[in-house]
């Protein structure tokens, strides 16, 4: 079941948030970042945040964060899907990510964009089944442990919208 994120959920957020950025093939943020759900939550469009669970159990998480205050992109959004590596392979990344594709969809958001790591060979795969195209590499956009670090960019658009 997919269902709104809610503050008592942050726990388990974070926990999965953390098991992602220790995989350091998912994201460049740090673990220390992650001092309190107030701080992470003002980053989000919180209407979109969300928790994919199963018997009690939160297996994964999504959200999407402006890319810019701008209002000529109030309809442009990251997307962040994170999945328990417990859970990895069950479809749930799937299910959060078109959780976040319906939520655009009802909310006049006609772009979604990742940046997702060189070799994530998964959710490349993940994005593209859902509509996502290539659009550019970012070479040596940030550095994780002290090493710079390629992305590729992925966008959908949305093809109500516009």
């Amino acid at each position: 079941m997919i269902r709104k994120l809610l503050k008592k959920d942050w726990e388990d957020v974070r926990r999965i948030y953390v098991e992602g950025i220790r995989t350091k093939k998912a994201t460049f943020e740090q673990e220390e970042n992650l001092t309190s759900f107030d701080h992470w939550y003002q980053s989000k469009i919180a209407t979109s945040c969300m928790v994919l669970e199963q018997k009690k159990i939160i297996c994964g998480w999504s959200a999407l964060s402006q890319v810019s205050s701008r209002r000529v992109y109030a309809g442009v959004a990251e997307v962040s899907v994170y999945v328990s590596p417990m859970h990895k392979g069950m479809g749930y990344g799937k299910k959060l990510l078109q959780a976040l594709i319906d939520y655009a969809e009802d909310n006049n958001i006609w772009t979604l964009q990742a940046s997702i790591f060189i070799g994530n060979e998964a959710s490349l795969s993940l994005h593209n089944k859902l509509g996502f195209r290539k659009v550019g590499y970012r070479e040596k956009i940030a550095k994780l442990d002290g090493a710079w670090q390629d992305t590729v960019l992925v966008e959908r658009r949305s093809k109500i919208i516009i």
